[in-house]
């Protein structure tokens, strides 16, 4: 009797209630926690998933980002950029070796180049050094020359100048005396006998008068004596050494006396004892003698202190 009185108090108790919280029963609020929990649920999964698609877009982004940066900046100039470079310059050229320039050589032999040694030789001519010649100490119209390009050579020789410098000297000859002239100058060089220049006369457009003012060493130069007839210099058969302090000595039919180059005179005396004369004595003078030359200073009508020839 005692527990329905419970049981009936607690009915009232309860439906009370249910009243009271606006018809809700634990019914209800079982299935409103069950919605609660699975719209947490949903919600914590959409997050994720907004994570997810997050990440993945800003990994990719950086991914375009880091491949961006590895390439060329683009700019609406690039391609007028990469057209006026050269095109040694566009391409690698260790890749194509076609494409590799190579310098020219400073000095390129001919195939008949004889060395004495280190800086003394000779050879033919060069189509450079034809050009260089031709029309000043060799003939434009060479139709009637009395000397073929083929009958020269060209010698590079080493020399110690007036102030004791080394210094490289060019001369043209004929070809039956090169060997000769490589020789002396070879010895000269070995001795530091003084020359002060030695170079062709295109220096001097071919004016002998002038190369010998300049004290220039020289031997090949197409041109003919007063008389006409052709100097032995016009076949590369004679060289004037230091020409200025050994001059050309004349006397003409008046008697007075003819002083070349200008400005000599002084060392016209030989008796006087004056630097860079060239005598008897002299070193230059005995190795000329010694391979077959004669000198000019040794001659009766007139005096070539400066001059060494040789007959062949």
């Amino acid at each position: 009797m005692g527990i329905l009185i419970i049981l009936t108090i607690i009915c009232a108790v309860m439906i009370r209630s249910g009243i009271l919280s606006g018809g809700e029963t634990l019914e209800d609020l079982a299935r409103e926690q069950e919605e609660t929990i699975s719209s947490e649920q949903n919600n914590a999964s959409g997050l994720s998933e907004s994570s997810d698609r997050e990440q993945a877009q800003t990994s990719q982004a950086s991914s375009q980002t880091d491949t961006d940066s590895s390439l060329p900046a683009q700019s609406k100039d690039h391609t007028a950029e990469v057209e006026d470079l050269p095109a040694d310059s566009a391409e690698d050229n260790s890749a194509n070796p076609e494409n590799k320039s190579t310098l020219p050589k400073e000095d390129t032999a001919m195939d008949d180049r004889i060395t004495c040694q280190e800086g003394f030789y000779y050879e033919s001519l060069n189509d450079t050094i034809k050009e260089k010649i031709t029309g000043i100490s060799y003939p434009a119209d060479d139709a009637n020359a009395a000397i073929s390009y083929d009958m020269l050579r060209y010698v590079s020789v080493l020399y110690y100048d007036f102030d004791g410098n080394t210094r490289t000297g060019e001369l043209i000859c004929h070809k039956a005396i090169a060997q000769d002239l490589t020789e002396i100058f070879c010895a000269l060089y070995e001795a530091q006998y003084p020359v002060e220049k030695i170079c062709l006369v295109e220096e001097y457009q071919g004016d002998d008068e002038l190369s010998m003012e300049d004290n220039n060493t020289s031997c090949f130069n197409y041109r003919a004596l007063p008389s006409g007839r052709l100097s032995n210099h016009a076949y590369g058969l004679a060289i004037d050494l230091n020409p200025f302090y050994n001059p050309y000595v004349t006397t003409r039919k008046d008697g007075t006396v003819n002083i070349s180059p200008a400005g000599s005179e002084a060392y016209a005396d030989r008796e006087q004892d004056f630097p860079y004369k060239i005598d008897k004595t002299d070193l230059a003078y005995q190795l000329f003698i010694q391979h077959g030359f004669t000198w000019g200073g040794s001659w009766r009508s007139s005096k070539d202190y400066q001059h060494f020839e040789k007959k062949i």
